[in-house]
């Protein structure tokens, strides 16, 4: 009796049924899309507690599930205790609308803003969500989507931690200061380190950023010094050399973690391909981007 009253409350809410800890395939119709994605839910979820969510967006090439594999973020979900959504992109390669496009090619491309916007609202519907600790991270094509909801959505992302992906927008105007937190290595040749517009093999209609001129536009977007402090970090037993850059006195944090010789990888993963370049062991982006999260929340 009670179970129903409750599900009739949410209902009439135009809520769904509640997940409970597991892996929940979900399906949405955006702008006449079907489109699908997974929500991890910890086994100590408790419903009466609001919880942190991350959305984790995929590379070009790869998908929700890959993602899932390759980043690890299952299990830092579960022993931290938050909810993981892994949105799927679109097309035959599965890419995201990050602004790489320019003019016209933009507008041939699905609103990836509005779609990921739909996929909260299914999964603050089904499950008891800290509105307030909402974050996002990618790879790749997908950390060049955070810098997009940075910028459009930063009523409701609280921080965003790129991975191995620049910023692939004309302007970077978030109506409030976003916390970042960016991970990339010097010797990816995916995404480069430095002027990617250089790059030979680089198509031309691809547009983005290198990483010091993304944390430029961070920097100004958020009033922090634009000389930061800069870290040695001290990884134990780890084979490539890691500097952690903070650019402090601004409204929000930006950091930027260098991984001297690294590929275009996800750090910490075991599941980083040979050809993509070197990658870390010891020092794990899981543990960063939660330690970062964990600290910044909408006010």
């Amino acid at each position: 009796m009670q179970y129903a009253l409750l599900l009739v409350t949410i209902l009439s809410l135009g809520q769904t049924e509640p997940l409970g800890p597991g892996d929940h395939k979900r399906t949405i119709t955006v702008d006449d899309l079907k489109r699908t994605h997974w929500i991890h839910v910890p086994p100590k979820y408790d419903a009466k507690q609001p919880a942190s969510v991350v959305l984790a967006l995929h590379g070009a090439t790869m998908d929700a599930k890959l993602m899932q594999i390759l980043s690890g973020l299952n299990k830092t979900a579960d022993e931290q205790n938050f909810i993981v959504v892994y949105p799927n992109g679109t097309g035959l390669i599965q890419t995201w609308n990050a602004g790489l496009f320019p003019g016209e090619l933009t507008k041939n491309h699905p609103d990836d803003v509005k779609y990921l916007g739909k996929v909260l609202d299914d999964v603050s519907g089904s499950l008891n969500v800290d509105k307030k600790r909402i974050y996002a991270t990618g790879m790749s094509n997908g950390a060049m989507m955070c810098y997009r909801l940075a910028s459009e959505m930063s009523d409701r992302i609280a921080a965003i931690a790129p991975v191995a992906g620049t910023m692939a927008l004309e302007k970077y105007e978030p109506k409030r200061p976003v916390p970042v937190v960016h991970i990339h290595g010097t010797k990816d040749t995916l995404v480069p380190y430095v002027s990617p517009e250089r790059k030979k093999d680089t198509p031309v209609y691809l547009k983005f950023l290198s990483v010091d001129d993304t944390m430029r536009a961070c920097v100004k977007a958020n009033g922090c010094s634009p000389t930061p402090t800069e870290t040695v970090l001290d990884v134990k037993e780890e084979r490539l050399k890691v500097i952690r850059k903070e650019y402090a006195g601004g409204k929000a944090p930006v950091v930027l973690y260098t991984i001297e010789d690294g590929g275009h990888t996800w750090p910490g993963s075991p599941f980083n391909p040979t050809f993509l370049g070197l990658s870390t062991r010891n020092f794990s982006a899981n543990e960063v981007l939660w330690e970062f999260f964990r600290k910044q929340a909408l006010k």
